[in-house]
């Protein structure tokens, strides 16, 4: 059916009821239309449990949500992953939270749940209650070794030096050269999606803000659109120019800040001093608009407000820096030496893995929200920055051109804005529904369900960097060790995004 989404956009939605046994084919159908599967959510109703599939296709908007309800006696689902390797990931989440089995997964080791944990606790039934002792005789994590003569391991985390969040990496290397890399991640699971449990929808958004600090503005509009399309919530146009300001705002400050990181993983300090004093002027604008550096407190469910917009004259001072900035960069034939050919992720292993974002589109993927999912109608005609090499040159040149893509936008939005504080009221009220948005890493998607007093009893959470970690393993083949670094902040993931 189609119906009214974000904004007054039509919007094709369809919930479809499945027994267990249709699940494959149908989710193989939607595939091969054109679908991706964009999340998978399980669900504890107290005598029943469902699992929830979003598949999405765009242009136009469209989601499917597929639903399969089980005993809670002895749970299990038929895996998807022979069809799509996003699957394999959501079905591993599945059985440690909830402990629904995917029958026929090639490869049903924890994910979320390290080996200390115990192994029949899942956090995210009810009734679990508080967590048994960890498991002292726990075996070391099952990495899968590569042999060979000169093959030697190199492990690296999860502590590392400075502010880098916990993340543990397994590189299996000759010479220099590295053949495999597992990244093992899930050590800052904070049990974000049970905490939301409970809470008014208006109580959410503080936990939204946080999911992963730097993507404030991006998470937060997820849920806000997704709560606003379980109630059925039409938001003014105001309040959508100031939301989309917002995200651009945030994606123009965190592609300034990599592009300098960029040049410093390969010794080119000016550059990164340049970037570091964008950054910090573009912070300060930040708070300057929205009261936090973090952008947080602009967005609210039904609501958007700005304390001040950008000036044209700030907004072309930003784009002469970066100008100069980049330009900086790639006139360095030693920075354009490291990053070109590094750590490459060709077309079809981006498109086999079904990566997003900055990462999916220097890979010549041209996946982006805006258009797929566009909250107004300016978001529709925005076209997406695209390359082909697949390599640090690549997703370093994808976030420059964005970067001048955004200011533009920016410009544009920012002279259509008549009113600084806009809101409608929410009502209270049961339903569930879907928030998809374009964030500076690429598309973030919330699941909502609310009861009828307005209490939020599920909210699941897509970050792309769950989507897009298991990439950086595949592109680091052939790459040599001193390069990770480099290779690492070209795909820039989230730890506490992917771990929540």
């Amino acid at each position: 059916m189609t119906v009214t989404g974000p904004g007054g956009l039509p919007t094709s939605r369809r919930v479809e009821l499945l027994a267990p046994r249709d699940l494959v084919s149908r989710a193989a159908a939607l595939l091969e239309a054109g679908f991706r599967l964009a999340l998978v959510a399980g669900h504890d109703d107290g005598g029943a449990l469902r699992v929830v599939y979003v598949f999405c296709a765009g242009p136009p908007d469209r989601r499917v949500e597929l639903e399969v309800r089980l005993s809670p006696d002895y749970p299990t689902v038929p895996s998807l992953a022979a069809i799509s390797f996003p699957a394999s990931r959501f079905e591993r989440e599945l059985y440690d939270l909830f402990g629904i089995d995917p029958i026929g997964h090639p490869f049903r080791r924890p994910l979320v749940r390290h080996q200390h944990w115990p192994q029949d606790w899942h956090p995210m039934r009810r009734g679990a209650g508080p967590m048994p002792p960890m498991r002292p005789d726990a075996e070391p994590f099952p990495f899968v070794a590569v042999e060979g003569p000169g093959v030697y391991e190199i492990p690296v985390g999860p502590v590392h030096a400075g502010l880098i969040e916990p993340g543990h990496f397994r590189f299996f290397v000759v010479g220099e050269t590295i053949l495999k890399m597992k990244a093992r991640l899930w050590f800052v699971h904070r049990g974000v999606e049970r905490l939301f449990e409970g809470r008014l929808v208006d109580d959410g958004v503080v936990l939204a803000e946080r999911i992963s600090g730097e993507t404030a503005a991006g998470h937060t509009l997820a849920y806000c659109l997704a709560v606003e399309d379980a109630l059925r919530v039409e938001v003014p146009r105001d309040a959508q120019l100031l939301r989309a300001i917002v995200v651009e705002l945030e994606r123009i400050t965190n592609h300034v800040a990599d592009l300098g990181a960029l040049c410093n993983d390969v010794g080119f300090a000016v550059a990164q001093a340049r970037a570091l004093t964008l950054r910090e002027r573009l912070m300060r604008l930040g708070a300057e608009m929205t009261g936090h550096r973090l952008l947080r407190g602009a967005i609210r469910p039904g609501a958007a407000g700005l304390r001040r917009l950008p000036t044209e004259a700030e907004l072309a001072a930003f784009a002469a820096g970066v100008d100069d900035l980049v330009g900086l960069a790639t006139s360095n034939t030693v920075v354009m030496d490291r990053f070109k050919g590094t750590a490459i992720l060709s077309h079809q292993d981006a498109k086999g893995i079904g990566v997003l974002g900055v990462v999916a589109r220097a890979s010549g993927v041209a996946v982006d929200a805006r258009i797929s999912h566009p909250f107004f109608d300016v978001e529709a005609s925005t076209a997406p920055v695209v390359e082909d090499g697949g390599d640090v040159a690549a997703r370093f040149s994808v976030r420059s051109r964005e970067v001048a893509a955004s200011l533009r936008l920016v410009a544009d939005l920012a002279g259509q804005v008549r009113s600084l504080d806009v809101s409608v009221d929410v009502p209270r009220g049961g339903g569930s529904g879907l928030g998809i948005v374009e964030a500076w890493r690429g598309t973030i998607v919330h699941r909502v369900e609310v009861d009828s007093e307005g209490h939020l009893t599920r909210v699941k959470v897509v970050d792309p960097s769950f989507l897009n970690w298991p990439a950086l393993s595949v592109a680091l083949a052939d790459t040599i060790v001193p390069d990770f670094p480099l290779a690492n902040k070209s795909f820039n993931l989230s730890y506490a995004g992917n771990d929540l």
